[in-house]
């Protein structure tokens, strides 16, 4: 009788083992998603050790692959969305001055307009979206032209960091041949 009953109660959990849904993952995205941080690394020490983050964008790193970027796959001239998939996002833990303008600590969409020599980096108070397909211009906070920085090496994937120059903390964005600074002053 026992051995029945271990052979049903065994059988019984097979057959429930097998009637589980497998759950299906979806394969790693070819813009993985990744987060820059100023202060750099703010958030890998302890709250007592380092001071909290002032900065954080969310974006998209889409990779080069061989394919000419701006001008050709990025369009001059066109509003771009900072990144692949959904727009870039930038939070400001503090409020902040970029160009002459004021802007309250919150979280805002990151956008730009590249050109040959310069850009033009957008700020909006737009955020979830994808793309720059829904992006408004009448929710912009500030828009402000960057020169343009060739690079000798090409930068594979699109990349985001954290400069300071006194008490400047400088938005560095980088990809194929290409970096423009935007100058952030936190208060």
């Amino acid at each position: 009788m026992k051995k029945l009953s271990l052979l049903a109660v065994t059988l019984f959990a097979a057959f429930t083992v097998q009637a589980q849904e497998v759950v299906k993952f979806a394969p790693l995205d070819a813009s993985p998603v990744d987060i820059a941080y100023f202060p750099n690394k703010a958030v890998k020490f302890k709250k007592t050790d380092n001071p909290s983050p002032s900065i954080k964008v969310i974006y998209a790193r889409p990779s080069a692959k061989g394919r000419a970027i701006f001008g050709e796959l990025i369009k001059f001239g066109e509003v771009w969305r900072v990144g692949a998939n959904e727009n870039t996002e930038i939070k400001f833990y503090k409020p902040v001055t970029i160009g002459d303008k004021n802007i309250a600590a919150g979280t805002y969409s990151l956008f730009a307009i590249p050109e040959k020599d310069k850009w033009t980096i957008i700020i909006n108070k737009e955020i979830d979206l994808w793309g720059s397909y829904a992006y408004d211009e009448s929710k912009d906070i500030v828009r402000v032209s960057v020169p343009v920085k060739p690079v000798s090496t090409v930068i594979e994937a699109l990349s985001i960091a954290f400069t300071t120059q006194g008490a400047v903390t400088n938005l560095v964005i980088g990809w194929d041949k290409t970096t423009v600074e935007l100058p952030i002053t936190i208060k």
